[in-house]
């Protein structure tokens, strides 16, 4: 690429050859990223948090919510784990394509990434992970904190899962159609 530094001219001559098998890596992390909490949410939570609405004091609904809500946790591991590879390819399919920002599709898939993604998996990691992963909530003995957790989590996926899915769809779309 015209202009470019000796850093990242002699970075795409040892990574150039490498390109589709970085690319497939990125698709396989992106796809795993993107639908592999899609049939557990659709499937198991939505429709155990609607009986739990329309039931909020049946104690057996209320133990299957808490269930489903902790295999979710363990569950979006694969999600998570994915997430930092799309993060590593992603640069290195920059440095190997000689993208630049002067590319409107490369930019606004980066804005996406930055403004949108970014945001929403630090707070995901923490909910899931971390300091509102339900099964530590669930031993600190503390009910009502458990129940926010829960409430927290719930919100969080209910606010988010729209967002995640149609830009994520955009940005797949970004990346392969290259519109402008």
């Amino acid at each position: 690429v015209m202009g470019c530094s000796p850093m990242l001219t002699f970075l795409q001559g040892v990574l150039g050859p490498y390109y589709l098998y970085i690319k497939l890596i990125h698709l396989i992390a992106v796809t795993a990223w993107l639908w592999t909490t899609a049939v557990g949410y659709a499937f198991y939570l939505v429709p155990v948090f609607k009986a739990w609405r329309r039931n909020p004091d049946d104690f057996e609904i209320i133990a299957l919510r808490d269930w489903v809500m902790e295999r979710f946790d363990h569950g979006v591991i694969y999600e998570h784990l994915a997430f930092p590879v799309v993060l590593l390819t992603g640069p290195l399919l920059w440095i190997t394509a000689g993208w630049s920002p002067a590319a409107g599709w490369f930019l606004l898939k980066l804005l996406i990434v930055i403004s949108v993604f970014l945001p929403i998996e630090f707070c995901d990691y923490y909910l899931s992970h971390l300091g509102g992963k339900k099964q530590l909530l669930r031993a600190s003995g503390d009910p009502d904190r458990y129940e926010r957790g829960i409430q927290r989590h719930w919100w969080f996926l209910l606010i988010t899962s729209a967002p995640v899915v149609f830009f994520g769809v955009l940005v797949m779309y970004l990346a392969v159609v290259k519109p402008f």
